[in-house]
């Protein structure tokens, strides 16, 4: 089965890095780099309320998909493209996420325009511009199919295997035990729907990544002497001019640009999802409050966690070092190992590394799993027309049984299903944002006509030349209601 499934991961992501450097390229052309120009404006946004009630906050969007971007890919997919691709990998997961901020924008943008109102929440992404924006029922219908069939089976075991297996060798707690209570605590929280998940990813998501960033600056504080070294050593690595890692860099692309699409998912389409639940004035607003998680998810958390890898020497273990390592702490990623290490050399000796790792990839893995119920519950809706069928309480029971399974699976099996479901859902999304791209650039066109006029934009599709914009036309669009107020 592992072979099988080993192909057709080939067959997904051998392509795929090309195709996100390339679309992430000429998306920041496109938009004159956005993701960079527009940075005091994602701020801005970012803390703008709610224009309706039905909807969420800016801030609660963008929680809940930096929920969804920093999960253990941010802890063990880092150290394991560095371990795979060199110290280089790390300058090209930097380097994809500042160019593929620009897609993240434009997916959350088009989210936004092509949004619906369904019982009382916002609902937008993926099917949705692919029906509305390019009129293809079929495709949208399969595209939500796929994502259904990888955000409840496919991609939650990778953070429930994650999760119980750390538990284990920081604590000794069986995999079955916090199997079953990751289970429970899963339950409590989606049962509640989306406002339930909104409020407890606005709550958990900021204070792990500020907890997380500042273990990495004590880290680099005790080891500020290596910074220098390490930034030559992974730009150098990464360009191939270093002599040790000179014929990686090949394998630091490649890991690289994988692992930082898996980290913050941008182009995969997750902010689309997100970012149509939000309650904005204007498309674009959402679009660059979107782009800016892929900031915090890959330019801060994944880089402090290769920057402590790296300062602490914990990747000069490798590969020697390794075998002895995992055997140490069986069943554990590898990177979730080496990050482990780096910790361990604020208090040497006393091991605190697997305690405080566990720790952060608890929280970081189980609110990726609430963001995954939600994006299997949008794309239900989708087909169904409603969250409160049938088929809705069979993607919860869906997401249970993949959290579970997830504990008790093999790691290497569960990681290449994760990587397949990513792999599969980004393809539906990058060639339907790639056909949309006029759509978004009219809409930041729009969003910046009215910004240089001191103006808080509004959205209104005629004026802007978008159509099938169906939710911005009714009554229940910001724009109306401003007019109305009037």
């Amino acid at each position: 089965m592992e072979t099988a499934l080993g192909t057709i991961y080939d067959l997904i992501w051998n392509p795929l890095v090309y195709v996100t450097l390339i679309s992430g390229t000429v998306y920041t052309i496109a938009t004159r780099a956005v993701q960079i120009r527009q940075l005091p404006a994602m701020i801005t946004c970012l803390f703008g309320r709610a224009e309706s009630k039905d909807g969420t906050t800016s801030f609660q969007a963008f929680a809940m998909a930096l929920g969804g971007r920093v999960g253990v890919g941010n802890i063990a997919g880092v150290a394991t493209a560095i371990a795979f691709g060199g110290p280089g990998a790390l300058f090209w997961m930097i380097a994809t996420a500042l160019l593929t901020a620009s897609s993240a924008f434009i997916e959350a943008t088009l989210g936004q325009i092509y949004k619906v109102k369904v019982d009382g929440e916002y609902r937008g992404g993926i099917p949705w511009y692919i029906e509305k924006g390019l009129g293809l029922k079929w495709l949208a219908v399969a595209a939500a199919t796929v994502a259904v069939l990888c955000y409840t089976t496919l991609i939650p075991g990778v953070q429930s295997s994650t999760i119980v297996t750390s538990l284990d060798d920081a604590f000794g707690i069986p995999t079955w035990i916090s199997g079953l209570v990751l289970t429970a605590l899963t339950a409590l929280v989606v049962f509640g729907g989306t406002k339930r998940i909104a409020h407890f990813a606005q709550t958990v998501v900021p204070a792990m990544a500020a907890a997380y960033i500042l273990l990495a600056v004590i880290v680099l504080v005790m080891n500020f002497q290596a910074i220098p070294e390490v930034v030559r050593l992974v730009v150098s690595s990464a360009l191939g001019m270093d002599a040790v890692y000179g014929g990686m860099i090949g394998a630091a692309v490649s890991w690289g640009v994988r692992r930082s699409l898996y980290s913050n998912v941008a182009g995969v389409g997750e902010g689309g999802f997100a970012g149509a639940a939000a309650s904005v004035t204007h498309p674009a607003k959402q679009g660059l409050v979107q782009a800016f998680s892929v900031y915090i998810d890959t330019v801060l958390v994944c880089t402090a966690t290769g920057v402590m890898i790296l300062t602490t020497g914990a990747y000069n273990i490798l590969p020697e070092g390794r075998a002895a390592l995992t055997e140490n702490l069986p069943g554990v990623e590898p990177g979730a190992a080496f990050t482990q290490v780096a910790v361990d050399t604020i208090a040497p000796g006393v091991g605190l590394g697997g305690g405080i790792v566990a720790v952060a990839i608890f929280f970081f893995a189980f609110t990726s799993i609430l963001s995954y119920f939600y994006y299997g519950v949008t794309n239900i809706v989708y087909l169904t027309g409603s969250a409160r069928g049938i088929l809705a309480r069979i993607v919860q029971v869906a997401v249970l049984l993949a959290v579970y399974l997830g504990t008790v699976r093999s790691t290497e099996l569960v990681w290449m299903m994760g990587d397949i479901g990513y792999g599969l859902i980004a393809w539906f999304n990058m060639v339907a944002i790639a056909l949309l791209l006029p759509i978004a650039l009219k809409a930041l066109r729009d969003f910046e006509r009215q910004q240089k006029q001191g103006l808080n934009p509004l959205f209104d599709p005629a004026a802007a030349g978008i159509k099938g914009a169906t939710f911005w036309e009714s009554a229940d669009a910001p724009v109306t209601a401003s007019i109305n107020r009037l």
